[in-house]
């Protein structure tokens, strides 16, 4: 690629944070409803396991007052077997609540990963590049996360113990509903405890998960530029900015694990305020003849057993918080929309010599900063135009305008008269091939790589293009042919053969217009001329827009525009370019004489490529 900037919107700005309301009412819609039949099966087993566990206090009341006083063996029986019968039922009912609940939270993740997939692979562009990639894959793998466990631990865990906590607390007022009263007194204290420490939690949430966004996005730099960190000694540099981001993940972290820490004291010493009265008071009752011994151990016992759900219910508000900051940063990308979309009447590119023509075409980027100024240009079929220019001047801009990857702010682009805008997507890309100067692999087959634009091609098309593309030979003589994987990135293979590969990609494609932009600026000589060769082939009959700062390579052009700071300020063939005596000719003189400083092998390749070799 050239070194202008890509032309890129603002970021967009981070929302107002989400009320847990809200949170709650979008994946309950979007995530619980669409997964009722599993929702409705984890809530009768809910169901089950409330009411079996609050049966079984009342169970232990009848072996006190029934069993142990008046020594029935008949009733022990009885009491023993309906404890076996609750206890397998409850076990059986628990089994199947947390199945089915994990299978809800698997469902729940799958989709949110799916759908912000999609609306990432199909956004515009400029979107996509305001935003580092480490960012998305935090998203991905612990936003995600924390949404899945907002919704299976806040709502359907919260469900499921709230049902338990009702049934133990209407087994203790069925018990004896004063001492009911005074257990419960503790608990609107530890309500707006709660609260208090759910704010803490969700601003220390937020900003640990920004900074887990942060710190993937150093991890995934360092990694991706690591021959760089290497040549300039920065390892140690690197590794203090990567510590430095993780010193403060840790810190915000804790900050939030604290907050939820800090839950469990308090809990305890409420729920021990409330079982000492209960001990004391109930202890009184026995003594007075006004409670049996039996309703008070039952009574303690159900108490004892409510402690655990209403703790977890008490903490769901800490936890809900993490689901509400992981929301805030999801939302926004599950929820953007493309603007470079097709209209809905929107009709097929009909291409039938594949002439492409910019009218009055400017452009500016996201800021208002203007990259292309009232640019016209004008490629008949099968001809061969080049954009030439002082880097950053605006060509990278012009060649991306063609398949919609931006939109013009004004004027118009045309392939064979119709209005690119008023096509469907798919057609207009479909029409074009892109080679770019760092050709990209995917780390899979090279097979697969050449036929990524034809998936449906046969062996005989994808070699007939490696041939064509000079490619053939290098790959026969790879361990595994064209089986052999290419590594990320295609790292196992040199620069030359990347380029190779992606032109045979081109090829395969068949398109009428092709795009190259700065194919071969990044390669040795020797590689050069061989991919220069395999281009030649390429454009043979094709409508061929390329970007190259070698003029030695578009010497041949049938046109040459040369763009500076986003307007066309010369044009015409080489030779006319040369007699004009401009920027052009400056650039030429320039870039030859120091091609006539280097060995013999560039000079060939210049007068190579001068002859249409």
């Amino acid at each position: 690629m050239t070194n202008e900037p890509i032309p890129s919107k603002q970021a967009a700005p981070a929302p107002e944070y989400l009320k847990t309301f809200d949170v709650l009412k979008r994946t309950t819609l979007d995530y619980l409803l669409p997964n009722w039949q599993l929702v409705l099966t984890s809530l009768i087993a809910s169901i089950i396991v409330a009411a079996t566990t609050g049966a079984l206090p009342v169970l232990l009341k009848y072996v006190f007052d029934d069993v142990l006083h008046d020594k029935n063996q008949v009733m022990l029986v009885m009491i023993a077997s309906a404890a076996v019968g609750v206890s397998a039922f409850k076990g059986i009912a628990s089994y199947g609540s947390n199945i089915t609940k994990n299978l809800i939270g698997q469902r729940i993740i799958s989709s949110i990963q799916g759908r912000m997939f999609s609306r990432i692979i199909k956004a515009d562009l400029a979107w996509v590049s305001g935003t580092h990639s480490g960012r998305f894959l935090s998203s991905f793998s612990l936003d995600s996360a924390r949404v899945r466990d907002a919704v299976t631990i806040s709502i359907i865990d919260f469900v499921q113990n709230l049902l338990t906590v009702i049934a133990l607390m209407g087994a203790v007022f069925w018990l004896n509903w004063k001492l009911a009263l005074v257990a419960s007194s503790v608990i609107p204290i530890g309500i707006l405890y709660m609260r208090t420490l759910g704010k803490k939690t969700r601003k220390a949430s937020r900003k640990g998960m920004e900074g887990a966004g942060d710190l993937s996005a150093l991890i995934s730099e360092a990694l991706g530029g690591i021959r760089v960190v290497k040549a300039y000694g920065q390892e140690d540099r690197e590794i203090a900015r990567v510590n430095e981001s993780i010193r403060h993940v840790l810190k915000q972290v804790m900050k939030g694990y604290r907050a939820k820490a800090a839950a469990s004291p308090l809990t305890e010493a409420l729920s021990g305020i409330g079982i000492a009265a209960v001990i004391y008071l109930g202890g009184i009752s026995v003594i007075h003849g006004q409670l049996t011994s039996g309703e008070l151990v039952a009574f303690i016992s159900a108490l004892m057993l409510a402690y655990q759900p209403m703790k977890t219910v008490a903490n769901t508000q800490t936890i809900m918080q993490d689901g509400v900051a992981a929301a805030t940063r999801l939302f926004p990308i599950l929820d953007i929309e493309p603007d470079i979309i097709a209209d809905a009447d929107a009709k097929p590119l009909h291409v039938t010599d594949g002439a492409v023509r910019f009218d009055k075409v400017s452009f500016a980027y996201g800021d208002g900063t203007r990259a292309l100024d009232n640019v016209s240009i004008n490629i008949p079929k099968g001809h061969t135009v080049a954009l030439v220019g002082p880097s950053g001047g605006g060509k990278s801009t012009t060649l991306n305008l063609v398949p919609r990857f931006y939109d013009p702010s004004e004027g118009s682009i045309t392939i064979d008269g119709q209005d690119i805008r008023d096509v469907t997507l798919a057609s207009l890309r479909q029409a074009s091939s892109l080679v770019t100067q760092e050709a990209f692999l995917f780390d899979d087959t090279v097979r697969a790589n050449i036929a990524y634009g034809r998936p449906d091609a046969s062996d005989e098309d994808i070699i007939a293009a490696a041939r064509n593309a000079a490619a053939h030979d290098f790959i026969m003589a790879l361990p595994n042919g064209y089986e052999t994987s290419v590594g990320e990135a295609g790292f196992r293979l040199s620069g030359g053969q990347r380029q190779r590969i992606a032109i045979a990609r081109a090829m395969l494609k068949n398109a009428p217009i092709l795009l190259l932009d700065e194919a071969t600026s990044a390669l040795d000589t020797t590689s050069e001329m061989q991919v220069q060769n395999a281009l030649a082939a390429l454009m043979e009959g094709r409508t061929t827009l390329v970007i190259a700062h070698r003029l030695s390579t578009i010497m041949h052009a049938d046109r040459i525009y040369v763009i500076e700071a986003g307007r066309v300020i010369e044009e015409g063939t080489h030779d006319e370019l040369i007699a004009l005596g401009g920027l052009y000719a400056e650039l030429s003189q320039t870039q030859f004489a120091g091609l006539e400083a280097n060995d013999d092998d560039a000079t060939s390749l210049a007068q190579a490529v001068v002859a249409g070799e």
